[in-house]
C-alpha cells in the first residue's frame, strides 16, 4: 500500500487504478486460502509453509520486474493465493507445540510477528521507494520470504498429515454450521477496525489537522495496541473462548464509538487508536475457536479464518466509504465500525446460543 504512489506513477496510471492492485492481492488471499487447504490436505505441513513461501518469493520477486498494469495485476493476485494458507497452517503448527490451554497464546505469536512486520515493514518499504524505487520494496520482499523458507526447513516440526486427511473430509467441514458462524464473527466484527485504519492518516490530515510528519507515530501506536492486546488478552482464553470473544466485541464497538468523538485532537485521536488497536487480539481468540469446532477440517477452517479477515478489510473500507460519501465525514468511520462490532457481537450470540 505505502508503495502505491511510486509505482502508480512509473506504470502511469492513476491512484484508483492503482488501488485494484491492492484488491487483487488481497482477493488471491480470499481465493487462495480455501483451495490450497483443500488441496494439499495430504501435504505435511512443514512442506507446505516451505512451498507457499517460495511460491510467495516467486511472485514478489516478479512483481518487482514488472513493466504492464496488467503484468502486475496477475502477480499481485499470485501473491496473495499463498497468504490465507500460510498464516493459518503456521498458527496450527504453532497451536500444536503447546498444551491445550495454551493454544491462543501461541496462535497470537505468529500474529505478534505479523504485527511487528507491519509496523517496520510499511515505513521501510516507503523509505526504500523513496530511495531506491519501489522495485527493490519487493524484492527485498522476496529475499526474506526466501529466508522464511529456509528458516522453516530448517527449524519448523515434521508433522506428517493424519491417516485420514484428504480433500473430501476438509470439505466435508464446510457442513458445520458453527465453523461458517465463528466465521462470520471476524468477517462482520472485525471490519470496523478497518473502517477505521483505513482513513485515519486522512482523519489526521483534514480533522485533526495533524501534520503529515505525525502520520507514521500514530499508525505505530495502533501498532503498539495490537502488540498490546496479542501478549496480553490471549492469555485469557483458556478460561471461557466465547466470552472472551464477546468481550472483545463490545470493546470494539465502545472505542470505535469513543474514535468519532476524540478526532479533533491529536493527542485523543492517539489514545483512540491504541485503544482500538488492543483489540486486534480477536484474531487468535477466533482461530483458536474454529480448532474446537472444526472437526476434521482443521486446514480448511484455519485457512478460511484469513479469508473471513480479507473480507472484513473490504467490507469496513466499504461501508466506511460510503458514509463519507454522503457527508458524514471521516469521523463518521468511527461510528459505522461501531455498528459493525455489533454486527458481530450478533452474529456471536446466535453462535453461542447454537447446539
Amino acid at each position: 500500500m505505502s508503495l502505491l504512489p511510486y509505482f502508480a506513477r512509473d506504470l502511469g496510471i492513476d491512484a484508483p487504478t492503482a488501488g485494484h492492485v491492492i484488491s487483487a492481492y488481497a482477493l488471491g488471499v480470499v481465493i487462495g486460502a480455501p483451495l490450497i487447504a483443500v488441496l494439499a490436505a495430504r501435504i505435511a505441513r512443514r512442506t507446505l509453509l516451505v512451498g507457499l513461501m517460495l511460491l510467495f518469493a516467486l511472485a514478489n520477486g516478479l512483481t518487482g520486474l514488472v513493466t504492464s498494469y496488467e503484468t502486475m495485476m496477475a502477480l499481485r493476485f499470485l501473491s496473495g493465493l499463498p497468504h490465507g494458507a500460510y498464516f493459518g497452517i503456521a498458527m496450527l503448527v504453532a497451536a500444536s507445540l503447546v498444551s491445550h490451554e495454551r493454544r491462543a497464546q501461541a496462535s497470537a505469536r505468529v500474529l505478534m510477528g505479523l504485527t511487528a512486520a507491519t509496523i517496520v515493514g510499511v515505513p521501510a518499504a516507503t523509505w526504500l521507494g523513496q530511495a531506491a524505487g519501489w522495485r527493490w520494496g519487493f524484492g527485498v520482499v522476496a529475499i526474506l520470504s526466501l529466508l522464511t523458507a529456509a528458516l522453516v526447513a530448517l527449524f519448523a516440526p515434521h508433522q506428517p498429515p493424519a491417516k485420514d486427511a484428504s480433500p473430501l473430509a476438509e470439505l466435508r467441514g464446510l457442513k458445520n454450521r458453527h465453523l461458517w458462524l465463528t466465521l462470520g464473527i471476524g468477517a462482520v466484527g472485525f471490519g470496523g477496525f478497518f473502517t477505521v485504519y483505513t482513513y485515519l492518516a486522512d482523519t489526521l490530515l483534514v480533522v485533526t489537522q495533524a501534520p503529515p510528519s505525525w502520520i507514521p507515530p500514530v499508525f505505530a501506536v495502533f501498532g503498539a495496541g495490537m502488540m498490546i492486546g496479542l501478549m496480553v488478552v490471549p492469555r485469557f482464553a483458556h478460561r471461557n473462548l466465547m466470552a472472551l470473544a464477546g468481550w472483545l466485541l463490545l470493546w470494539f464497538a465502545a472505542t470505535l464509538c469513543l474514535y468519532s468523538f476524540l478526532t479533533g485532537n491529536i493527542w485523543t485521536i492517539t489514545l483512540a487508536v491504541f485503544l482500538i488497536g488492543l483489540g486486534g487480539a480477536m484474531g487468535p481468540v477466533l482461530q483458536t475457536r474454529l480448532m474446537d469446532v472444526a472437526g476434521e477440517a482443521q486446514t480448511l477452517a484455519a485457512a478460511l479464518n484469513h479469508s473471513a479477515f480479507n473480507v472484513a478489510n473490504a467490507l469496513g473500507p466499504l461501508l466506511g466509504g460510503i458514509a463519507i460519501a454522503h457527508g458524514l465525514g471521516l469521523s463518521s468511520t468511527g461510528f459505522v465500525g461501531a455498528g459493525l462490532a455489533l454486527g458481530g457481537l450478533a452474529i456471536w450470540w446466535i453462535a453461542k446460543n447454537q447446539r
